[in-house]
């Protein structure tokens, strides 16, 4: 397909929850604009909300956001595309939009066509790709074992445009989309289009955290794209918001190693010789970039159950702790140990970990502060892991009266920490980590994605389409 004139893409906001404003929303109408497209999830906030198919953003603040748009389609009819939803993209994070999508879509008294795009990787099919020599690690990584794959709760593949096109063609005037690349979820409209790849990629990376990419981010949830068969334009929602040449092109290093070349399913964008100028007193002008088609690959994000955690947080104010914040963590970090085991019999307690994080001192870098001045205070969290969370609290149980009046000088009087809550512990309950960070090659980009028609009518794979031209 070729493009005709341009297509302009309505980005609302960097994330679905995280407010979507409904006067960009009637200006970014008002200015044309063809499709609505955003992101609604990432992995910032670590693994448990993929193990566990959760959202990190309140099912409030989603439904807000998405009645905004789903208003806007029907006052407009254009089509809505959300990409990673539920935080996490699982399977479980799909269907918990789509519940509120359709709760919404009722209230509203309309009935969209609405695609579900799921991504969730079957492990038995997993294990036969690697064992085929089609799976590789991504750094830091090593070559993928069965029995990481066994330890997943739940495991997704990044979509590329692909499969959200497949949906646009197939008639879906909502697209709520599995895992996938940021930048795919804001691409796939375009060329689905014909508007060169290059461009439409590059575009999306710009504008995948909204306005972000503005001179004032904190001035407005979202941008307008406008690409066309050169490159495009991007704006701010907010009319008292704007774009510079340096809040635009910086954002290809957000999330990125190198500025210069974004990898992402099937391709690579190089924007080496991309420029970036003013367009009118709020917008910037970008020509140049390029796609160049590689190998398709899907990274695979795994999420696993782990052990069970406690934690106690206490204050010090202590000049003797604080004249030698170093050495009092490792005193006390061994008197810890010692006094778990002598509490707990060995034969109950298993595999365990206690680690003190000294914050105001190095808890964030982990390092060992040399010729730094003692800080004012500092708060101090003990994590205790192990096997239940029955063990990790019986750890904070026995460590509680050294971690609270441990003294550094032990002549001295005991001290009194300040402690936060009472009861000074508190479970966090299990806890969930990455277990995959690799990639996947297939041939079709669209043979690990199913798509599923949210009214139950008409359920199917998608089947292998023409793959549009490549610019």
């Amino acid at each position: 397909m070729a493009l005709q004139g341009s297509v302009k893409v309505m980005v609302p906001c960097g994330s679905l929850g995280s407010g979507v404003r409904e006067s960009e929303i009637e200006y970014g109408l008002a200015k044309g604009a063809d499709v609505i497209a955003t992101d609604a999830g990432s992995t910032d906030s670590g693994a448990a909300y993929l193990a566990l198919g959760k959202s990190k953003n309140n099912r409030g603040a989603v439904k807000r956001d998405l009645g905004i748009l789903l208003r806007a389609h029907a006052k407009t009819g254009i089509p809505i595309i959300v990409g990673t939803a539920g935080q996490a993209g699982g399977d479980l994070n799909v269907d918990w939009t789509r519940d509120i999508l359709l709760e919404l879509a009722r209230e509203l008294g309309i009935a969209p066509k609405i695609a579900l795009l799921y991504s969730e990787q079957e492990k038995a099919s997993l294990k036969a790709f690697n064992r085929q020599g089609k799976v590789r690690p991504l750094p830091p990584l090593g070559p993928l074992e069965d029995s990481a794959i066994d330890a997943c709760e739940h495991i997704v593949g990044l979509m590329g445009v692909e499969p959200f096109i497949a949906a646009l063609e197939a008639g879906a005037d909502i697209v709520i989309g599995g895992r996938s690349t940021d930048t795919a979820v804001l691409a796939s409209y375009p060329i689905w289009k014909g508007a060169p790849w290059g461009a439409s990629w590059h575009a999306g990376k710009i504008a995948e955290c909204g306005a972000q990419c503005c001179l004032n981010p904190a001035d407005g949830a979202g941008v307008l794209l406008t690409i066309d068969e050169r490159g495009f334009e991007v704006e701010p929602l907010s009319t008292t918001n704007r774009c510079t040449p340096h809040s635009v092109s910086k954002h290809m290093l957000y999330e990125n190693s190198d500025p210069h070349f974004l990898h992402e399913p099937g391709g690579v964008l190089d924007v080496t010789g991309a420029v970036y100028v003013e367009h009118g007193e709020r917008a910037v002008r970008v020509e140049g970039a390029k796609w160049v088609t590689q190998p398709y690959t899907m990274k695979l994000e795994g999420a696993a159950a782990g052990n069970y955690q406690t934690l106690m947080l206490i204050g010090i104010q202590d000049p003797d702790v604080l004249n030698n914040v170093n050495a009092f963590h490792d005193r006390l970090l061994e008197a810890l140990y010692e006094r778990t085991r002598k509490s707990i019999p060995a034969e109950e307690l298993g595999e365990f970990h206690i680690s003190l994080r000294m914050y105001g001192w190095n808890a964030v870098t982990g390092d060992v502060p040399v010729n730094v001045p003692p800080p004012r205070e500092i708060g101090v969290l003990l994590v205790a892991t192990a096997g239940t969370q029955e063990l990790a609290n019986a750890i904070a149980h026995a460590c509680n009266p050294y971690f609270f009046h441990y003294p550094m000088v032990m002549n001295k009087e005991l001290p009194s920490y300040g402690f936060a809550f009472s009861p000074a512990d508190v479970p966090r309950g299990q806890v969930f980590e990455f277990k995959l960070n690799h990639v996947v090659a297939i041939d079709d980009p669209l043979s690990l994605v199913r798509m599923v028609w949210a009214d139950g009518t008409d359920r199917k794979t998608i089947a292998a389409a023409t793959e549009p031209g490549r610019n």
